[in-house]
C-alpha cells in the first residue's frame, strides 16, 4: 500500500528547496520509490517521436507500469512512469506530474524551436 500523502509532502519539500532540475527530478523519483512504495519510478522525456528515460529509481516491472503525461503549456514534454501503482493513486501521480513539469523542461527536445519558461 502506498503512502501518497507523506510522499506528496516530501515532493513539495524537494521542489521548495529548489536547485538543479536534474537533481530535483532524481530526488522526486527516489521519493516515489522509497516513500510512496512503488517498485520503480522514472521520468522519460519526449525526444522526437519517442521517449528517452531520464532519472529513475528502483527495480523495473514493465508489465505493471502506469504512465502519466507531463505537460507544459499544453505540450507533452515528458512522462512520469511508475510500476505497481494501485489505480487509486492516479490523482496523486497526476499531481506529481503537474508539480515537476517546469523541471522537466531541461530534458525536453523542442525540435529546435525556442521556448520561454
Amino acid at each position: 500500500m502506498s503512502s501518497t500523502s507523506g510522499a506528496l509532502e516530501a515532493v513539495d519539500r524537494i521542489l521548495n528547496r529548489g536547485g538543479d532540475p536534474d537533481d530535483i527530478l532524481r530526488q522526486v523519483v527516489a521519493t516515489l520509490h522509497e516513500r510512496a512504495g512503488y517498485t520503480w519510478a522514472g521520468i522519460a522525456f519526449v525526444e522526437g517521436d519517442g521517449l528517452a528515460l531520464g532519472p529513475h529509481a528502483g527495480t523495473p516491472n514493465d508489465a505493471n507500469r502506469t504512465n502519466v503525461p507531463v505537460t507544459w503549456q499544453g505540450d507533452r514534454i515528458a512522462e512520469l512512469q511508475v510500476d505497481d501503482a494501485p489505480e487509486e493513486d492516479r490523482m496523486f501521480l497526476e499531481r506529481v506530474a503537474l508539480l515537476v513539469s517546469g523541471h522537466c523542461l531541461v530534458g525536453w527536445d523542442t525540435g529546435g524551436e525556442s521556448w520561454e519558461p
